[in-house]
This record gives structure tokens, sequence and C-alpha cells, in this order.
């Protein structure tokens, strides 16, 4: 690298003394590991390439000191034009991976290097503030945990101890605070949490530090890049993915440029599989199924090798519709023909659980009487499914039946009646919500579940907004207690049909533990909160408060 520092990488080179394209993968999970995952490495070698597996700087067999982001942009760039200078190659470079090693290729691209010719980032972010590391505020406190301790840190403990005076112990309590992470998760205040501190994972407190978007997380967001990035794209992202709100975005905002191309399976953050949490959708689901490898090498081809296989006429999104559970073409993303649908909250004043009288329909409220409970950050709604990564043993993603949670009366359910014609819902999911607290700060969640006949409540997505954010993430604004303030909640995104006989349902509470740290309502950081206080919530829903769900409604 540029500083002097070295970053060693494994290369597979297919047989023959002609140059030929590299294909690079920069990761921070063990490059002795990585021949198998997002791109078989013998495949692609005997496909015509030569492919490049580097541990990124700290990890495993590379120099230097890892810091999350710091400096895959220079290394990232450096690494590109090392690979273009070598005998073997023709000058031309793409990157592949999925996550963090999804990160390293648009923390490179950033940077624009000569040789990267294009890239194949899969369930990655665009931002690693929001979608990342918080979602509306909120700390993904769920996937933070979880990844710094076992992937971050634990699997690189030789390295770090290599390098570093490790304290007497450490290995043993960082490994005993994860066999118990179900407790480690509910540590108060979650800043002094001990297990992580230098030389193991010091990055992780200034994460949590950092609560808002402030200049900490600027110097690494890819939005603020676009304009400047030239590079072809294969966005692949999944429905239950931590990161699809930045795999969309990453696509939306490239295609100004040529070359951008879109797929969405409904795949948590794993391996691309048939199932998703308890749920199966079909054997034609899986990644394998719709051959993601031959996907990819289509397009290196097509960009590397300037062969006219006619990748660049490809449809430029292909989307997995959930409920009919089939893969569909599709021209952009969002649908043009997309009908933005307002579904009003109505109710008697008693929405509280599956049964209570929560009603959701396209009629606009009326005067109605409002919904009330009680968050008590001491007794959380457990998190059951969703957008999860990295602690399956803890906390499983994917979808899965939200019926037990629904039971407890600090959720609200909001219904449509029985529908008796399909609905499909895909694009951008929205809420509006009027509420009240009676605390200094606190949390609302949403979350979009289809209910079918026999019960079941499979969830399709959700969002959270933190209530001193609700006008921005770059400065902390107070609420003020009783008074009801308008939240706008960002749900992401879905595809789903809600088949005839089936009902469309909302749930509005003000935790998903541990998915999202707790709010203990006390007004103070919550990363640095002792103490905690229950809250009143009270949800309006009349004609001065319009508290309504937007959905993407696609026409028959």
């Amino acid at each position: 690298m540029r500083d002097g520092v070295t970053l060693y990488a494994d290369v597979y080179r297919p047989d023959t003394s002609d140059p030929v394209p590299v294909l690079l993968q920069r990761t921070p999970y063990d490059k002795a590991q990585s021949r198998t995952g997002s791109l078989d490495v013998m495949r692609a070698a005997s496909h015509g390439y030569a492919v490049v597996i580097q541990d990124t700087r700290g990890r495993y067999t590379s120099e230097g000191e890892f810091y999350p982001f710091l400096d895959e942009p220079d290394d990232g760039y450096d690494t590109v034009q090392w690979c273009a200078d070598q005998p073997w190659s023709t000058g031309k470079t793409g990157m592949f991976g999925r996550s963090y090693v999804g990160a390293t290729q648009w923390l490179c691209a950033i940077t624009n290097p000569p040789a990267l010719t294009t890239i194949s980032p899969g369930i990655t972010a665009s931002d690693y503030y929001e979608g990342w590391t918080y979602q509306g505020g909120a700390l993904a406190w769920g996937f933070a945990l979880s990844w710094t301790m076992r992937q971050l840190t634990m699997a690189n403990l030789g390295a770090i101890s290599s390098r570093h005076d490790v304290p007497e112990g450490a290995r043993a309590g960082l490994l005993e605070a994860f066999n118990q992470l179900d407790c480690t998760m509910r540590q108060q205040p979650i800043v002094e949490l001990p297990h992580l501190k230098a030389p193991l994972a010091d990055y992780f407190y200034d994460w949590i530090r950092h609560s808002s978007s402030d200049e900490y997380w600027k110097r690494w967001r890819i939005e603020d890049h676009y304009p400047h990035i030239t590079t072809p794209a294969l966005h692949v992202g999944g429905w239950h993915d931590i990161f699809l709100l930045g795999t969309l975005r990453n696509f939306v905002d490239a295609t100004a440029r040529a070359g951008q191309r879109l797929i969405v399976g409904p795949w948590h953050h794993g391996p691309f599989a048939e199932m998703s949490g308890d749920y199966f959708f079909g054997l034609g689901a899986s990644g394998p199924a719709i051959d993601t490898d031959g996907v990819q090498l289509r397009w290196f081809d097509y960009w590397l090798k300037g062969e006219q296989n006619g990748a660049e006429a490809d449809p430029p999104v292909r989307i997995f519709v959930m409920g009919d559970n089939r893969w569909r073409d599709e021209q952009e993303w969002p649908l043009t023909r997309t009908r933005f649908t307002d579904y009003y909250l109505h109710s008697g004043g008693r929405a509280n659980t599956a049964a209570g009288d929560g009603v959701l329909s396209t009629d606009a409220a009326g005067e109605e009487s409002p919904d009330v409970f009680l968050y008590d950050p001491r007794d959380p709604v457990p998190t059951r499914g969703g957008p999860l990564c990295c602690g399956p043993s803890f906390v499983p993603g994917g979808a899965y039946d939200q019926q037990e949670l629904e039971g407890r009366s600090d959720v609200l359910c909001y219904t449509t009646p029985t529908l008796t014609t399909d609905v499909e819902v895909t694009g951008p999911v929205t809420l509006t919500l009027h509420a009240a607290t009676s605390a200094a700060d606190t949390d609302f969640t949403a979350k979009l579940v289809d209910v079918d006949p026999c019960g079941s409540a499979r969830n399709l997505t959700d969002g959270i907004i933190r209530a001193r954010y609700r006008s921005g993430t770059d400065a902390s604004r107070p609420v003020t207690p009783g008074v009801a303030h308008e939240y706008n909640i960002d749900l992401v995104a879905t595809s789903n049909v809600f088949k005839a006989g089936h009902r469309i349902r909302l749930e509005i509470s003000s935790s998903n533990f541990p998915r999202f740290d707790r709010n203990f309502n006390t007004g103070a950081d919550p990363w640095a909160s002792t103490d905690s206080v229950p809250a009143v919530q009270t949800i309006h829903h009349n004609g001065q408060f319009p508290s309504r769900l937007r959905l993407p409604v696609i026409p028959a």
C-alpha cells in the first residue's frame, strides 16, 4: 500500500499464458475461507479470470490496524492498480462480494481507480450510519454487537494477539459474553460494555458515541459520492436483508449512469436460500436456482472481456415477488405503474393486540379515540425475525410468525378486512404517525405483516424512529411530552402479493429488541443511560392527525 503496509492475497489463475481480466475480492473474513460464497473462485478461474482474494488491512495475514471503513478507499485503489499491473492481467479489474465485502467495493469505487471496470456488490449499504449501524436514529444493536464480537473480534483474535498485548482473561471473557449474548445485550449503559475495549475493537465505542449522522460518518457515506462514481454495478439484495435500504439507494441513484442492474430475492442476510426464517419460498427462490454465479460471470464477461452476450439488454431489474413466490423482470425501480395508496389507522381506542379493534382501510379517519399503550424498557417487545445479521443463534433473521408478539398489550394492530382479491405491494413503504409520549424521548416502531386465513402473521418489513431524530438524524431535537408530533417511519421496501383471503396488518409499538437498542425514555443519550422510566404512548388517528400507512400498490 502507499503507506508501506503489506496486504496479503491468494491468487487463482487459469492455466494459460495469455493475460486475463482480474476479479478481486477484498475481505475481512479470511481469504483462505473465501473460495466459495458470493462467487465460486474455481468456477471463475476456470471461466478465464484471475481471481485475487485479499485480507484487508489488519485482518488475518495482512499487516496494519483494522478500523472498519477507514482505509478501504486508498487500500482498494492501490490493490486494483496492483492487479492491473501484473503480467498476467489485461489491465481490467472487477470486484465482487457481499456485506462488508460489498463495502470494500463501494469505498474503492468512490476513488475511481482507472483499472476498476465494474463491481458486483451484494447485500450491502450506501451509508454506514443510516441503514448499517443505525436506522431512524436507533442503534442496530443486535447486529452491531454480534458482528463486532464474533466476526470482527473473536474470528481475528489470533492476529490481534500477535500485534498487541491482549489483557489476560480477555479471550475467555469475550467467549463467555458471546455465549450469553441474550444477557450481554442487556448491558446498561451500553457504552460501558467491557468486552471489546482496546486493543480488541475500540471502534465499536466510537459507533455508539456518534449516535447522530455527524462528520464521523460523512467521510464514508457512499451516497455523497454518487455524482462522481462511474463504475457499472450489478446490485444484489434481499427483501429481508438488513442492508436492503442501501442496496436500493445504490441502484436508484446510479441508474443515471449506464450499466446498472438490480436483483432482489426473498433472502435475509446470509446464504441465498429458499428458506428465509421459517418460511419456504419454493425451490426456485434460491441463488443456485437462478445461478447467481452464472449471472455474475455473464456480467463480467460483458464488461471485462467485451463479449457481446446480451447482458446489456437484460431487464435492469429482477425481483422475487413473495406471496406469488415467483421471479419477475421489471424496467425500473420503483415501478412507474405504482399507485401509492394511503391506508388509514382506525379504532375505537382499543387497538391493543391482534384481538383489538384496530382497522386499516383506505377510508380517511374521522373523529376517533386515540390508542394508548405503555412502553416499559425493562420489558421490550422481543425481536422475531426481520432484517438481522450475524447472531443467528440469538437473533435469527427472515420471515417468522408474529402471532405471539401480537398478543402483547404494547403492540397495536391495525388490520384490513379479509381481502376479496389479490393485492400486490411492491416498492417503498412508509408510515406517517401522529403520536404523543409522556417521556422526554422515546421510540416508535412499525411492522408490515401478511396475515393468512389461519391467522399466521408473516413479517415483511419494519422500521423505527427515535423521537429526538424525527426531523433528521443530523442533530437531536427534544420532544414536548404530551404533545402530538408527526413521525415519518421508513419501512424500506417489499414485494409481496397479499392473496385473496389474507389480510394486511400494521403493527405499532415502541421497541423491537435486540434488533434495535432500547430507548430508556429519560431524554439522556440511550448509550449512556443508567436509568429508565416507562412511557405512556398515545397514537392519534383522526381528521386532525391522519396517521396512515402508504403502500405501493401495483395494479392487477
